[in-house]
């Protein structure tokens, strides 16, 4: 064992706090006083894990009991204990209030609807959960006091103007420090902040001159890291008799636990929860979220998400087939009736954005079709009058990705613009390199693409590096689907910044005026007589060997892409169910997710990205929760309590696609790899909620769990005609074979 590292250790240094993403401050290792169950209190160094595990066993730490503040209403309340008392002059737990819209106007519009439909909904805290967790090695060079540290992280370059920021003032300059995002297992939003292992690992290294790993256990890692939801949601939605929409109303308390750690835009507290309108056209709307401070862990992380995006799907997506309910109309229909029109895009929501571009209809119908939506109502109708649990759910959802226009999105101050760098060497192969990170999106083969669509250069001789400050242009990272829209625009128009050179030196060689030239993907001919051309390859030869004069050297580009707007994926989920009354389990039969995410670049790793979002969706859906209990102590802290869904659990998802481009991409492209973990939670608690509403049921919250519906077929039980009920009591067969 080489040393131990309190808090009161890194206080010497000023090391004891460091900033969040958010502009809050976070304990890197507590002084004096803890404010979760599972936070780091010290730091134990040595040369092999075991002898570190030894040495965590020896550290006795004396805990004195405070009051206990774990649910953000009464956190909020006038007399709670202040949590944050490290602050000066802080007097409540609120963290923020934001609100955007119309406060009285939707309040006047929703008193004069003729039908208003309320309903809390809670989303609860979950887990990212990645295959790997996090983790990172340090090295501290003393010879060059430059500091490497490879790092499994969604953002390096933020990441290292962070360490720059915290650690600056004791040498650790940011032209002497290097972030190496490896191959990761996974990040979904849950990697992109700067955790205390991170920080303790560089300090140690600095200090001991060694190179440092700090690796994270499973228990670890959901009981300490940043955490996703914790949305109490309480919302209004008013219509007209014949279900046209008028007006939208929602208040949600947000629990961040002891510190402010999302990953949010600085001028979007809340994240983009302004998008809770949806796909639906109204009068009015109005939101508002208070945060507060709480004793859990640090939360707020967009899991898999476009900040928040996903709660605000779910909240009028849910409200949107309480309505349905309420009116006695078919979800589909009413859906259909409120639709923003496709000719209406460009589209400005009442609550602000402007939505690139649209066909809600055309999705919807594409996913009704797909399952023959007339025979599964059919079919429902006859199984309900055997007593049998079938249910249908629609979740017709508008994503906002791409993150963003400089105008409006930064972290930390640092603009939401993203970068890429391309250099054709003298053999016409090329290396591209980008400010994003990949943690199985397949960036490597998206980027390679665009760019061989774009010069002409087979994929397979493009070389995309990401992941390495000393190497890849700055940029924010990869998280809210915002890598295509963002880098794979940089690398669009670095690309045609090439093409640009490149035509003045193919005029060049062919003695010809660059007017005389026209483009092919691959090479430059002469207008009226193409066998006269030049490839791209030999265009890149006489760059380095044969370039005109006055003209400067070389075959490269780099191109930093502030997007206009944003891009505005959506789409139409249709999830069927079937539910056993003796056991209150949920079987899905079947999916059909029908997704537009603009241009596709390549339809494999679309595909890919929605299987695997639509199984992300599923968990929380029915399976993720994290619970504590009136002590702070924490319920789902291991797998064993905290499920998440394996191959067993996940049906056969069934994919379409419509085609609608984003008319300010420059491919036309919008961004996929969050929407199915947005859109499926809604679709799989709408079906839910069908197959019980004859027996008065309006709202579950998620996760739906065989014990909640269970429990809830109990209540209902009074209300089941007696054959039924004898029906659901009689013994089921068990099939030969099956386990």
């Amino acid at each position: 064992m080489l040393a131990v590292i309190t808090g009161k250790t890194l206080e010497q240094f000023n090391l004891h706090w460091m900033p969040t993403l958010m502009s809050d401050t976070q304990m890197v290792l507590p002084t004096d006083k803890v404010m979760y169950q599972a936070q780091e209190v010290a730091a134990v160094i040595a040369t092999s894990r075991y002898a570190a595990a030894d040495g965590v066993e020896a550290v006795d730490v004396d805990y004195d009991p405070l009051p206990v503040v774990v649910n953000p209403f009464m956190a909020l309340e006038e007399d709670a204990p202040v949590l944050r008392t490290d602050k000066k002059d802080r007097k409540d737990n609120r963290i923020f209030h934001w609100e955007v819209g119309d406060r009285e106007g939707t309040a006047t519009l929703l008193a004069q609807s003729d039908v208003v439909v309320k309903q809390r909904i809670y989303i609860p805290r979950i887990h990212v959960a990645s295959i790997e967790t996090c983790g990172c090695v340090a090295d501290f060079d003393k010879v060059q006091g430059k500091l490497t540290v490879y790092m499994t992280t969604q953002a390096p370059h933020a990441v290292r103007t962070v360490v720059a920021l915290v650690a600056g003032h004791v040498g650790l300059s940011e032209e002497k420090i290097r972030i190496i995002s490896p191959d990761i297992g996974g990040g979904f939003g849950g990697k992109v902040p700067v955790y205390p292992g991170y920080v303790i690992a560089i300090a140690a290294s600095v200090v001991t001159g060694k190179p440092i790993k700090w690796m994270e256990d499973r228990m670890e890692n959901l009981q300490a890291d940043s955490f996703a939801r914790d949305y109490h949601i309480s919302a209004e939605l008013g219509a007209r008799r014949d279900g046209t929409m008028t007006a939208l109303r929602i208040k949600t308390v947000a629990d961040h636990g002891y510190t402010d750690a999302a990953c949010n835009p600085s001028k979007f507290p809340a994240g983009l929860f302004s998008i809770c309108t949806g796909s639906y056209r109204m009068q009015k709307a109005f939101a508002e979220v208070d945060a507060a401070y709480t004793n859990k862990p640090p939360g707020g992380i967009a899991y898999r998400c476009s900040f928040r995006v996903t709660e605000a799907v779910h909240a009028i997506e849910r409200m949107t087939d309480v309505l349905a309910l309420e009116l006695g109309m078919d979800p589909a229909e009413l859906r259909l009736k409120n639709f923003i029109p496709a000719e209406k895009f460009p589209y400005k929501s009442i609550l602000g954005w402007e939505y690139d571009s649209g066909d809600y209809a055309s999705a919807l119908q594409k996913a009704m079709e797909l399952i023959d939506y007339k025979a599964l109502r059919k079919e429902q109708a006859e199984k309900r009058a055997r007593g049998e649990l079938m249910g249908i759910g629609i979740s017709s959802f508008t994503e906002v990705v791409g993150a963003g226009p400089s105008k409006d999105f930064d972290i930390l101050g640092l603009k939401m613009f993203d970068s890429a760098e391309i250099r054709i060497h003298p053999t016409g192969k090329a290396t591209a390199r980008f400010g994003t990170k990949s943690q199985g999106q397949g960036h490597e083969t998206t980027y390679a693409q665009i760019v061989a669509e774009e010069l002409g250069i087979p994929a397979a001789h493009v070389q995309v590096e990401e992941g390495d400050t000393d190497t890849a242009p700055y940029g924010l990272g990869t998280y809210a689907s915002r890598s295509t829209p963002t880098a794979g625009a940089a690398a669009t128009m670095a690309a045609r910044k090439i093409r640009d050179k490149a035509k003045k030196i193919a005029a060049h060689l062919l003695e010809v005026s660059e007017d005389d030239l026209e483009w092919e993907v691959g090479k430059f001919f002469v207008k009226g007589a193409p066998q006269k051309a030049k490839t791209i390859q030999e265009i890149a030869f006489a760059a380095y060997t044969n370039h005109p004069q006055g003209l400067e050297a070389g075959l490269e580009a780099v191109h930093y892409y502030d997007p206009p707007n944003l891009t505005f994926p959506f789409g139409s989920y249709i999830c069927v169910v079937d539910i056993d009354r003796e056991t209150g389990e949920v079987k899905i039969r079947r999916f059909v997710a029908v997704d537009d995410c603009g241009n596709v670049i390549n339809p494999m790793v679309v595909e890919g990205q929605i299987h695997g979002g639509l199984t992300q969706g599923m968990a929380p859906a029915l399976m993720e929760e994290i619970q504590y209990d009136a002590s702070g102590n924490i319920r789902g802290g291991s797998f064993i309590d905290y499920l998440v869904p394996t191959a067993v659990e996940t049906p056969r998802w069934e994919t379409a696609r419509t085609v609608t481009p984003s008319p300010h991409h420059p491919l036309g492209a919008k961004g996929v790899g969050e929407s199915a973990t947005v859109g499926a939670p809604p679709a799989i608690a709408n079906a839910v909620v069908d197959a019980l509403a004859h027996l008065g049921v309006r709202h579950i919250d998620i996760p739906i769990t065989p014990e909640k519906v269970w429990n809830l077929l109990k209540e209902k039980e009074a209300g089941v005609v007696p054959e039924f009920r004898e029906r659901r009591r009689r013994p089921r067969p068990v099939p030969v074979g099956s386990l």
